[in-house]
């Protein structure tokens, strides 16, 4: 079994006329969302064995965040194709991760990542296929679950939709 987490950046500061959009940081709400959504994977053993992440200072930052909750964090190795990727782009990034990642975290940007989710999952959860159909909120997290042992085999409609968790549905659990 293999194990994809898609984690879209946390809120960042909004584009300036001028400004280099990959210097983008995140905001006070985002380093907290992306805390919280860290402390839930950690919590909920969801530590990914490799991670991947966009050159974006936004994301860097997010999994810089995030990854404060594992004790050790995990690796991360910063992929420059991630960056405003399309979703055959993250898809070839994927299917090209090594074998021994089985839990594999990427973290990058929408619209990408959400096009590859509703690309990649056939079934689970309907509520949660709803709510990802929707939208794939900042600080989202989606968590697919494939029944093959080889990221070469992935394929569109291939996995089934473990688990997608946002800080709004973290709140709304908590009754927030």
């Amino acid at each position: 079994m293999r194990r994809l987490l898609l984690f879209r950046h946390s809120k960042a500061e909004r584009s300036e006329p001028g400004q280099d959009d990959l210097s983008r940081a995140l905001v006070e709400r985002g380093r907290k969302d992306a805390g919280r959504i860290g402390a839930y994977m950690a919590s909920h053993a969801l530590k990914p064995d490799r991670v991947l992440v966009s050159p974006a200072a936004r994301t860097q930052e997010t999994w810089k965040y995030a990854a404060a909750a594992f004790k050790p964090a995990p690796g991360a190795s910063t992929v420059e194709k991630l960056y405003d990727a399309t979703p055959h782009t993250l898809f070839a990034v994927i299917k090209d991760a090594p074998p021994n990642a089985h839990t594999l975290l990427v973290v990058a940007h929408n619209p990408g990542l959400h096009e590859l989710a509703l690309m990649l999952i056939a079934s689970g959860d309907i509520d949660a296929r709803e709510r990802l159909h929707e939208k794939l909120p900042t600080s989202g997290l989606v968590i697919i679950d494939f029944a093959f042992d080889d990221w070469g085999k992935l394929h569109p409609q291939s996995g089934r939709l473990e688990r997608f968790v946002s800080p709004k549905s973290l709140d709304a659990a908590a009754g927030v």
